[in-house]
């Protein structure tokens, strides 16, 4: 299972939220629902992205949109507008003035705008939570890109379903959002001129793949560079770089990273005893798991557990 895969199937993935956006002009949203990871396409008109670090950006219909936390952002009919409404914590809407726009602006299943009829209609996916081998995931992307129409079909798919109310409905508009995101990273990654180093790009290189699947297969083994080198086929030197072109990281950091978030996901979805998942993810007792889980998350293995809501 690689990190997007484990952020998809994971069952706090579920129950995403969507929702159609159209609006007259001129219009602004400011974005600051602290989502794990959005997901627009732009489906009529358009609009600009400005974020706190750099200048607008057009969206033109056709393009699809990825935003991952904590990124916040403003999406307007034109740069430079003083009001708007605001979308907050939980998908909340609210106006300039505080009040809560959600009811008001409601425009039909799933809809919601200012105009029924307006010139700019945006599609909005939003995952309302993830895992920690999904947050490896989340981290590895920019705060924002944009894709132009990575899967035309399939958007206008989703936008039909989510405009109906059926048995199953949810199920239906999450898998479909699933297949849309992987469509969109795969034309991300593909069409990325620069190849940056990523973890979502081990299938870049097949050394790097080979590794990281024996990784992601079998925790709990014994990993060092000369057994993960054997088994990708190549000396200890080459695997180490490849792995800092290709994924941005060292075999041995990529192994804790994997480790200490498959970890955490075991605390988080299962009643395992911490020296049983100190075991499954390769850490010979859960004295130096608690060591290491420790200084990677600031807290211990027991707190991390009660902190979170039951997987």
């Amino acid at each position: 299972m690689d990190l997007l895969s484990d952020f998809l199937a994971q069952p706090r993935a579920r129950d995403a939220f969507l929702l159609r956006v159209v609006k007259g002009r001129p219009w602004k949203l400011s974005v600051e629902d602290e989502a794990p990871l959005s997901i627009v396409p732009a489906l009529k008109g358009g609009a600009w992205i400005s974020t706190a670090d750099g200048r607008p950006t057009r969206i033109e219909a056709g393009d699809v949109l990825v935003v991952r936390s904590p990124t916040s952002y403003v999406l307007s009919s034109e740069p430079g507008l003083a009001r708007g409404a605001t979308i907050g914590s939980g998908q909340v809407c609210s106006g300039p003035d505080g009040r809560d726009l959600s009811a008001e602006l409601s425009a039909g299943v799933r809809t919601w705008g200012n105009d029924p009829h307006g010139q700019d209609e945006m599609l909005v996916g939003s995952y309302r939570s993830g895992s920690e081998l999904g947050r490896l995931m989340i981290q590895s992307l920019p705060p924002w890109f944009l894709v132009h129409r990575p899967a035309p079909d399939l958007v206008r798919l989703l936008t039909e379903e989510a405009s109906r109310e059926h048995l199953g409905q949810n199920s239906v508009l999450d898998r479909l959002l699933d297949v849309l995101l992987v469509s969109t990273l795969r034309a991300w990654l593909d069409a990325d001129d620069q190849k940056r180093a990523s973890l979502l790009s081990a299938h870049r290189d097949d050394v790097v793949r080979t590794a990281t699947e024996a990784i992601q297969s079998r925790p709990a083994d014994e990993w060092n560079v000369e057994s993960l080198s054997a088994v990708a086929g190549v000396s200890r030197a080459s695997l180490t770089r490849r792995f800092k072109a290709v994924l941005g990281v060292s075999p041995m950091t990529y192994l804790t990273q994997w480790r200490l978030a498959t970890g955490a996901d075991l605390l988080d979805r299962s009643d395992a005893t911490l020296a049983s998942v100190a075991r499954q993810v390769g850490y010979s007792s859960p004295f130096s798991f608690s060591a290491a889980f420790k200084k990677h998350y600031g807290l211990s293995p027991r707190d991390f557990r009660e902190r979170q809501p039951a997987g």
